[in-house]
């Protein structure tokens, strides 16, 4: 039997990803990271076009805001570092309090805007808490949620206003249908209870998590999970690697994240179903 040909780029359902790096990364870091599993799914997805966008965060990072950071022998002025966060965290508030997420905010939602529309975010770290408000702030009846809070004080923190970029004129963009997060986690305190309360994100996520990760506390990564609708862990929305604070390139992972954006897109077009490629001729990941 001759093989089914692959359908043209202007044939394919468009499937479009918003990537979100990490602390001390930025956009085309991540890209480079992260080549491994969008190149899967776009092997395993034949009928979409799958495009992958990757923003900088706005905060260029000093060397004292990078942990164990050392100067290099390049030549390069320390302040030159590409090294970007979509906020800091500040300890000197109790709770702690991410100074500049605004601005973080605001870049997403302009590519958002400028962009879109996008149909799943991915991020890492940083990058997939941040993923965790935006699918958030992008549900309906959310911003009701951060002005009731906004009116409580907890531990002396209100919580935080709605974020303006997402209020702003000409702000458009329909809530996202996943959203996956690497070693993702809550932010800290009642400051920033509307992104997960009354009620739970609602979105589909799904966290994978590393059993050896030294960098993110578990404690903080299952405050998140639990801050989503439902049971993920039960509902296998929960998956762990052994290994530490990375992207997992290894095919069970990436299958897995595979068959999660595939069950998210079925939900969306009934019972159509994406012809996949037989394993053995799928690329090794690299």
């Amino acid at each position: 039997m001759a093989p089914n040909p692959v359908p043209s780029t202007s044939t394919r359902q468009p499937l479009k990803l918003l990537m979100l790096h990490g602390y001390t990364q930025s956009g085309p870091l991540f890209h480079a990271k992260s080549r491994a599993l969008t190149k899967h799914i776009q092997k395993t997805l034949p009928l979409h076009e799958v495009s992958a966008i990757y923003p900088t965060a706005p905060l260029q990072l000093k060397p004292s805001d990078i942990p164990g950071y050392e100067p290099s022998d390049s030549g390069v002025p320390d302040e030159d570092i590409e090294a970007y966060g979509w906020w800091r965290r500040s300890n000197s508030a109790n709770p702690p309090l991410y100074t500049g997420i605004e601005e973080g905010l605001a870049t997403v939602a302009k590519v958002l805007h400028e962009e879109g529309p996008f149909d799943g975010i991915i991020g890492f770290s940083q990058g997939a808490a941040l993923a965790a408000m935006v699918v958030g702030l992008l549900e309906p009846g959310r911003k009701d949620v951060f002005a009731q809070f906004a009116k409580d004080e907890v531990d002396g923190a209100a919580g935080m206003p709605f974020p303006s970029a997402f209020e702003a004129s000409g702000f458009e963009h329909p809530p996202l249908k996943f959203a996956i997060c690497y070693s993702g986690f809550r932010a800290p305190g009642p400051r920033y209870r509307g992104f997960y309360e009354n009620p739970a994100i609602q979105t589909p996520v799904l966290h994978v998590l590393g059993s050896l990760d030294a960098v993110v506390e578990d404690s903080r990564s299952r405050a998140l999970v639990d801050a989503c609708a439902g049971n993920p862990g039960k509902d296998g929305l929960v998956i762990w690697h052994p290994g530490g604070h990375f992207l997992p390139s290894q095919r069970p992972f990436l299958d897995a994240a595979v068959r999660f954006i595939q069950e998210q897109l079925k939900k969306g077009h009934g019972d159509a179903k994406e012809e996949e490629e037989d394993v053995n001729d799928m690329d090794v990941p690299f």
